[in-house]
């Protein structure tokens, strides 16, 4: 019995190794793909994209509904419209770009994850499919195209976090970091006790997602509005210099609509400046570096360039 025994671990040993190499393995996260969110004006909203931003608007080869409003030739905007059953909200999804768009949906197949039994692919030679974090937000990941897009007049080229409300960090932390690989990159809070924002960072790049906790759920607490939902559900462009870009936006009379009154050093430590959509969704500048030490918690991975 015991030789049995010893043949029977010494035989899974050897199987073990075999079967982890066949596992496939999970190809690179590089960054943010884009934001997708949702339109009640159009053409407002094509204003703010185009002359506020400085984006370059583009045909949506994902959906014929929408456009997308770049900012290089691998981040963008899209803009869908509002659906009848939307309520406040304006997020439809958020995306990160792989270099492999198929081998990403296999790894997260091999692990049990809900996937699409094979991936999209766009006329701009993008592939892409969709799924769902822990807390049903939608995710996508896209391997991009071969389309080369400038964007002289955007206020920036790089977004570098995509923000959304996020009730449970545990369960989110599941799939971001257990799953993707994503990295802690920093945390804290309106006050130095508490934690409001939680960043993590991609495997393979600079790029993070911030999770706005707001306790309870699931869904949508009662009584927020559109504009408290549109504050978490946010990106931001980064920027050399956020004063600079603010002075630049004003004296090319490009501030209009709500926004801040002036560029402020954030909780950590990074010069921002929020402005915001017709629909209430929040752009923030933000400087690629801190100047100043933030609160709550060190920088635990390095910060993005341009």
């Amino acid at each position: 019995m015991r030789l049995k025994l010893l043949f029977c671990v010494v035989l899974f040993a050897g199987i073990a190794p075999a079967m982890a190499q066949n596992a496939p393995a999970r190809p690179k996260i590089t960054g943010i793909s884009h934001i997708a969110i949702y339109t009640s004006n159009a053409a407002a909203t094509d204003h703010f994209y185009r002359a506020i931003i400085g984006a370059v608007k583009r045909p949506d080869p994902e959906d014929p509904q929408g456009v997308r409003y770049m900012l290089s030739s691998t981040q963008f905007i899209e803009v869908l419209p509002l659906p009848a059953n939307a309520g406040i909200v304006r997020l439809d999804h958020t995306a990160w770009n792989t270099t492999n768009a198929e081998a990403m949906r296999r790894y997260l197949a091999a692990r049990g994850w809900k996937t699409p039994a094979r991936v999209e692919q766009g006329s701009d030679g993008s592939r892409w499919f969709e799924v769902r974090d822990p807390e049903g937000n939608k995710v996508q990941f896209v391997q991009p195209g071969a389309e080369n897009v400038s964007a002289p007049h955007a206020i920036g080229h790089h977004i570098i976090h995509l923000g959304f409300m996020v009730h449970n960090r545990a369960n989110e932390d599941t799939f971001y970091r257990g799953l993707l690989g994503f990295r802690p990159y920093w945390f804290g809070g309106m006050h130095d006790d508490r934690i409001d924002w939680v960043a993590q960072q991609v495997p393979n790049g600079h790029d993070w997602v911030e999770y706005m906790i707001t306790p309870g759920g699931p869904g949508i607490p009662a009584g927020m509005t559109q504009q408290h939902l549109g504050v978490m559900d946010h990106f931001s462009i980064g920027e050399v210099s956020v004063p600079d870009a603010y002075k630049l936006l004003a004296s090319e009379n490009r501030l209009t609509g709500r926004h801040d009154a002036a560029p402020k050093i954030g909780r950590d430590g990074k010069y921002q400046f929020n402005l915001y959509d017709p629909d209430g969704i929040r752009i923030e500048m933000m400087n690629f570096q801190p100047t100043e030490k933030p609160c709550c918690s060190p920088f635990t991975a390095a910060s993005p360039v341009d």
